[in-house]
């Protein structure tokens, strides 16, 4: 997998990140709310450039597949996300360190850009399994990953220290390919009735 092709559906494109994204990432995700549970914030241009060039590197790595999340009809950049900790000879992917600028959550945003990466995931990588994770105080989040239909797995006590030094507990969801099929319908039927108004 050189570059995860860009992805498209009725409301979000998702492509390959590149530093041209950088001037839309910044005006839409120097919210300091946005980076709250993330281990490394990101509140200024340096810092998010710094983002999208470690991002960039693990791809040159053959690690990761960071994509910027995109408007379909406009063009405007709302996000990040990517295919991390790859390791498609085991078939499997994590879906993570995905942030959404404020004004598109709680919209088809997230629910579509997790579909088609889902969607990329299974039906084109072949994909056993596809994890995500989150911070055990990260209620959003957890509660975001369960409604797109991932099961909790555990959690990974005293996993990570942030850049504020303190020790984060990190929970494992997952998707099973035999569990894709009802999952894959029931995000559609969400997505009928959604919108990014």
């Amino acid at each position: 997998m050189n570059s995860a092709p860009a992805l498209a559906g009725r409301h979000v494109r998702l492509e390959p990140l590149s530093l041209e994204h950088l001037d839309g990432l910044c005006a839409a995700g120097l919210e300091t709310s946005l980076w709250q549970w993330i281990p490394t914030p990101v509140r200024n241009r340096e810092e998010m450039r710094q983002f999208v060039e470690t991002a960039l590197d693990e791809r040159e790595r053959g690690v990761s597949q960071p994509l910027a999340t995109l408007l379909r009809d406009t063009g405007q950049v709302v996000g990040s996300t990517r295919f991390a900790n790859m390791d498609l000879n085991n078939r499997r992917v994590e879906i993570g360190w995905t942030w959404i600028g404020l004004t598109w959550q709680r919209t088809a945003v997230n629910t579509e850009a997790k579909y088609l990466m889902l969607e990329y995931a299974f039906e084109t990588l072949g994909c056993l399994r596809v994890e995500f994770k989150t911070d055990a105080l990260n209620e959003q989040s957890c509660r975001a990953i369960l409604r797109l239909g991932a099961k909790q797995e555990g959690i990974f006590r005293k996993h990570r220290i942030t850049a504020s030094g303190r020790v984060r507990d990190t929970v494992y969801f997952s998707i099973l390919d035999d569990e894709w099929p009802s999952v894959k319908a029931r995000l559609q039927a969400k997505l009928q009735l959604s919108t990014i108004q």
